[in-house]
């Protein structure tokens, strides 16, 4: 039987991605040295506390089980390390242009521990060229060459929270700097994932995470468009999907909603459209996409204030259910819920919510506890806002006690009597 290499990993945040990651690499018996800024995190993970939604404390404990998983903010374990892995936050700034201060923060931060022979990989979603134009250069400031004393590579995480998908079964992308990088990067991911797929170079690897992305956040800000125009026409334009979708080839089913959140889909696109304009091109299904989900939050509370017509929307007290960016995840990342609930506020109404994976939400200046969900709180509400459909949510209950459900999920899809439901 072939013999699988064990390695040294140290990763570079343990978010949504670093720790699913180092949890992969420990059940193939390798060693992982964790390494987050917050303490926070650091914190729970020494306590074996789980800050994720699909961990809990069973999971963390199981982590820690070999000895194998050391966890701190210190850089000074990547010495001890065969492979080094940023899986960093890559935000927009103020101008929705791309914020690499994690990622350059995180590689000057190795630096004074970075050795011959080892293979760094950035995982987090960028422009395509950030591991060549930005990260190359910090790394070889050490003196160290890429391609011959130290090795690069992208490999785009494709980690879906709250999803059923096993993360070796997804399919792992990796480019490298040089052929020597790439082969590297292969036999690593290789010896933990069921399949990597190599491609030409990082620039390849980083648009195949933005192209990924930008079909979703096309697609879906398209039927956000459709939405609109099938009120006027008095469509229900989820009943049209599910028909169209029965179409054994040539149609994928994308959904309208709320607006775009996460980590990924709200600004992968934009890394992409800066990107292109950095080289005097334009990306215009892009733009009007962006566009098109820019305005959602607007149209949402349009909709709540011509459904408790004639009763005023400053008269009125809204309950908001679910406020994280997707069901059954406690992650608030880009979620269109904390706009929405601000214009809600900010036209006068009593905003309050619900959400079983967050207890209390900042709201423009205002911190919310979760109104527990009860037939006696509900009745004491004008409206109820479905923003996100968590799984197992009593949404018959809702119906029952709230004159107005505004269903922006089709969560109530299945339920027979809601005459009461707007379906958004």
């Amino acid at each position: 039987m072939e013999h699988t290499p064990h390695y040294k990993i140290a990763i570079v945040g343990l978010g949504y991605v670093g720790l699913p990651l180092a949890e992969l690499f420990l059940a193939r018996g390798n060693t992982v040295y964790g390494i987050d800024a917050d303490e926070r995190k650091i914190d729970m993970l020494q306590k074996r506390q789980s800050y994720l939604s699909d961990y809990n404390k069973n999971d963390i404990r199981k982590l820690f089980k070999q000895n194998s998983f050391h966890v701190g903010s210190s850089y000074e374990v990547v010495e001890k390390a065969d492979v080094v892995i940023y899986c960093v936050p890559t935000p927009l700034d103020e101008h929705h242009q791309p914020d690499l201060k994690y990622v350059t923060g995180a590689a000057k931060s190795s630096l004074p521990y970075l050795r011959r022979g080892q293979l760094v990989v950035l995982e987090s979603s960028t422009f395509p060229g950030t591991s060549e134009e930005k990260l190359k250069p910090i790394l070889e400031s050490t003196g160290l060459h890429i391609g011959k004393d130290i090795f690069l590579a992208y490999s785009p995480e494709r980690i879906d929270p709250g999803s059923k998908w096993e993360l070796p079964q997804i399919p792992k992308v990796v480019g490298g700097v040089t052929a020597a990088c790439t082969a590297y990067a292969q036999e690593v991911y290789g010896s933990v994932f069921d399949r990597v797929v190599v491609v030409s170079s990082p620039r390849v690897a980083e648009m195949t995470k933005l192209l990924e992305n930008c079909q979703r956040f096309i697609n879906i800000s398209f039927m956000n468009s459709l939405l609109k125009m099938c009120e006027e026409l008095d469509i229900d334009l989820w009943e049209a999907i599910e028909a169209a979708g029965t179409k054994p080839f040539g149609f994928t089913k994308y959904y309208p909603g709320p607006g775009i959140g996460g980590h990924c889909i709200p600004v992968d696109p934009l890394y992409l459209l800066w990107k292109a304009r950095e080289h005097h091109m334009e990306l215009p299904y892009i733009e009007l996409s962006h566009q098109v989900n820019e305005g959602m939050p607007g149209y949402i509370v349009e909709r709540i204030t011509k459904s408790l017509q004639p009763k005023l929307l400053k008269e009125s007290s809204i309950l908001v259910i679910g406020v994280t960016y997707k069901k059954d995840v406690n992650d608030m990342r880009e979620s269109v819920s904390i706009p929405i609930m601000e214009l809600l506020q900010q036209s006068g109404a009593k905003v309050a919510f619900f959400d079983p994976y967050v207890k209390a939400l900042n709201v423009g200046s205002t911190l919310l506890q979760a109104t527990p969900l009860t037939a006696r709180n509900m009745k004491n509400f004008d409206c109820t806002l479905i923003l996100t459909d968590h799984s197992n949510l009593p949404y018959e209950l809702l119906i029952a006690h709230t004159p107005i459900v505004i269903d922006t999920r089709n969560a109530t899809g299945k339920i027979a009597n809601r005459k009461n439901v707007i379906l958004l």
